[in-house]
């Protein structure tokens, strides 16, 4: 008999996911529920159903129809908007992966603060706000400016914003409630919380049967302030700081009762330690995957498809490099007339894509309803150190052109 298939729920945008369908399809083959007919997916499916991938009942009747087709023996989404949905249909169809009160706990921000603090996993303090005037009050108790507003359960940024006055709370509150009113059934309202100063990293991890290894750091840089617009990402295989974050990682796993596949744990290094922002119990996205599979060769999207399907993931580390991706931006608001890579040493980059194209309109600045929505492009280089991959980064930046109307150029 065939062996069974994997079902993925969700593909994503081209540019960000071709790489991780081609891995996640490796061992395995796949079939696809989507919110559009398979295009450039085609190759890595054997089979698909289309329907409103926000609408749960829709999802359970298509993978249903797949089911009737195929042998199903495992869940997947590289999506954290559907991470419900894959755990109930885990639990519906009996397949491996983790436990639907587990992922609400990761997406609901307000339990995963009160399952890290129960767990003694230092975090933020924070607190529930319905009001502008809620939320002044509530600065008072937890201390003093500034603070984050966001939405309990919303993804990617949507709706985080950083207050730094009493003057700025308006603002930021029309941010964040607006951001909360399309945030889904997971998570209730704006919290707001403390900010927490220091530098963002993030740490990927890999648990099966509860047992969690952590595979690599991530440094971020952020920008676009008052908002969280992560603007490069560096992976090291021999990162230092790996052995130290990585308890804090593991326990904040275990305190969500995370017991199977890839997450995504974020924190901030401040000067008492590292303090949990969150957990997102799936692969993360900016194709870290892929900074993590050219900086130490492991492959974090087909472990993810081993652990859906039952099987044992390949952690073996291959790579002793650096990695890291930097985002494209265009100069000022305007219309696309052109999109350039100047003459330079390109041995070192790996990937270099454009998201926009000639007409395009295009914004610098990041919307709060779509944080990435100014990138106009990305490139990925690797470098035998951390200081030679930023500059091999840097010359590419420097030598990618978005240039607006018929006078204006400018060098990313």
């Amino acid at each position: 008999m065939p062996p069974p298939l994997l079902l993925l729920i969700g593909s994503g945008p081209e540019p960000m996911r071709r790489s991780m369908l081609h891995s996640a399809a490796t061992d395995t083959p796949l079939v696809l529920i989507d919110d559009a007919e398979p295009t450039w997916q085609i190759p890595y499916v054997v089979d698909y159903e289309v329907t409103d991938l926000r609408s749960l009942s829709g999802v359970v009747r298509a993978a249903e129809t797949l089911a009737r087709r195929w042998d199903i023996g495992g869940v997947l989404t590289f999506d954290e908007h559907h991470l419900m949905a894959a755990a109930r249909l885990g639990e519906r169809i009996g397949l491996p992966g983790n436990s639907v009160t587990s992922i609400l706990a990761t997406r609901d921000k307000a339990t995963s603060r009160y399952r890290f603090a129960a767990a003694d996993v230092p975090s933020a303090a924070f607190t529930w706000v319905h009001s502008v005037a809620a939320a002044a009050s509530a600065v008072e108790r937890l201390g003093d400016f500034p603070v984050v507003l966001k939405p309990s359960a919303h993804a990617g940024g949507t709706g985080v914003v950083r207050v730094n006055t009493l003057a700025d709370l308006p603002a930021g509150w029309d941010v964040a409630s607006e951001g909360a009113t399309r945030q889904g059934a997971e998570g209730q309202g704006v919290l707001l919380e403390e900010y927490l100063n220091g530098g963002e990293v993030a740490v990927e991890t890999v648990t099966e049967h509860g047992d969690t290894t952590a595979i690599a750091v991530i440094r971020k840089n952020v920008a676009f302030a008052p908002y969280f617009e992560a603007s490069r990402h560096l992976v090291t295989a021999s990162d230092p700081l790996l052995a130290q974050v990585a308890p804090f990682a593991a326990a904040a796993v275990r305190a969500l009762d995370i017991t199977h596949g890839v997450s995504d744990v974020e924190m901030k290094l401040t000067t008492t330690g590292p303090r949990l922002i969150e957990v997102n119990a799936c692969l993360p996205g900016d194709r870290i995957s892929d900074l993590v599979h050219l900086a130490t060769g492991v492959d974090l999207t087909r472990a993810a498809a081993a652990l859906a399907s039952g099987n044992r993931p390949n952690l073996e580390r291959t790579r002793d490099r650096s990695a890291t991706i930097g985002m494209i931006y265009p100069p000022d608001d305007g219309v696309v007339a052109g999109l350039a890579l100047r003459r330079g040493d390109n041995r070192h980059l790996k990937t270099l894509r454009w998201l926009c194209d000639t007409g395009d309109y295009v914004t610098l600045s990041p919307s709060p309803q779509t944080p990435n929505s100014s990138r106009a492009g990305f490139a990925i280089v690797t470098g035998d150190t951390p200081d030679q991959a930023r500059t091999h980064l840097d010359d590419v930046l420097d030598r990618a052109v978005v240039n607006l109307g018929s006078a204006q150029s400018h060098t990313a």
